[in-house]
């Protein structure tokens, strides 16, 4: 049987609300034999899911989704199997987990005419000290009744081209790139082709990346049609990279179920070979 393995999954260290002990959890009732922890810019939950992970007899691939700006755009770049202490990599992590509080606030305040019922404090009470995203003023919005649920607050007031929307300040693409290669790990371009989020990234991006050691683009995920998967099997070919599937989950933030999209055992053999981490394997 081929084993099922989903690389890109969120708990509560970032906008998910499984904790990392649930994420296995669900892992194990999805009949996932691998899964991955990458939550926002941070770490912060592979402790739990490690212990969490043996004990479940579950592997996990250790990782972190690195916010990036490109060419105007945000850009997320999966970062797996890479080494967790490496001091640059973390400075990436904690300088981007700052620029995300600091434009959520502005976000947040720029909502306060026309949602004043939300409150800028009650927002960082429910993050409860994970790295503060447009989903935790999602859901504080669909607390006030504003909204039925994350996805609506998404639609239009938190969108990327919606009334109220604030850039983040990021490194780069390829600067993410470079510095999950240069931890020993394999970069991944997450679901580039999602018109959703309201963008198309120009290929100056994709040359940027590439060119600092892009490993794969993701290509199977619940934000990409048909024709979005096609456009990046064509992009995979032309620069010579790898694809990959994920679901990422995000617990009961997400309508994403964990397992519904995955990557190959072959790929994800390829992504050992060029690691120094490797799989947590029971």
């Amino acid at each position: 049987m081929t084993a099922r393995i989903d690389p890109h999954a969120h708990t509560l260290h970032s906008d998910g609300t499984d904790t990392p002990a649930e994420l296995i959890d669900a892992a194990v009732a999805a009949n996932l034999d691998v899964v991955g922890i990458t939550d926002h810019d941070t770490t912060s939950g592979w402790k739990e899911a490690e212990v969490a992970a043996k004990d479940r007899g579950v592997g996990l691939i250790r990782g972190a989704e690195i916010s990036t700006l490109g060419g105007g755009y945000p850009v997320h770049v999966l970062g797996l199997l890479f080494d967790g202490e490496d001091e640059s990599l973390q400075q990436i992590l904690s300088s981007a987990r700052e620029s995300r509080k600091t434009r959520l606030k502005k976000i947040t305040d720029n909502l306060a005419a026309d949602y004043p019922l939300v409150a800028w404090e009650d927002v960082v009470a429910r993050a409860a000290g994970a790295p503060l995203g447009r989903p935790h003023l999602a859901d504080e919005l669909v607390a006030r009744g504003y909204f039925k649920h994350r996805d609506e607050a998404f639609e239009w007031v938190l969108h990327p081209h919606g009334p109220y929307y604030e850039r983040q300040h990021s490194v780069t693409p390829g600067e993410a790139v470079q510095a999950i290669r240069a931890a020993g790990g394999v970069a991944i371009f997450a679901h580039p082709r999602a018109e959703k989020r309201g963008r198309v990234i120009p290929l100056a991006v994709y040359d940027e990346m590439v060119d600092a050691g892009l490993f794969a683009l993701e290509m199977d995920h619940r934000d990409h049609s048909e024709q979005a998967r096609a456009e990046v099997a064509r992009l995979a070919k032309r620069y010579g990279v790898e694809v990959t599937g994920g679901s990422d989950y995000h617990g009961s933030g997400k309508p994403n179920r964990l397992g519904e999209n995955l990557t190959s055992p072959e790929v994800i053999s390829r992504i050992e070979e060029e690691t120094s981490l490797g799989i947590l394997r029971p």
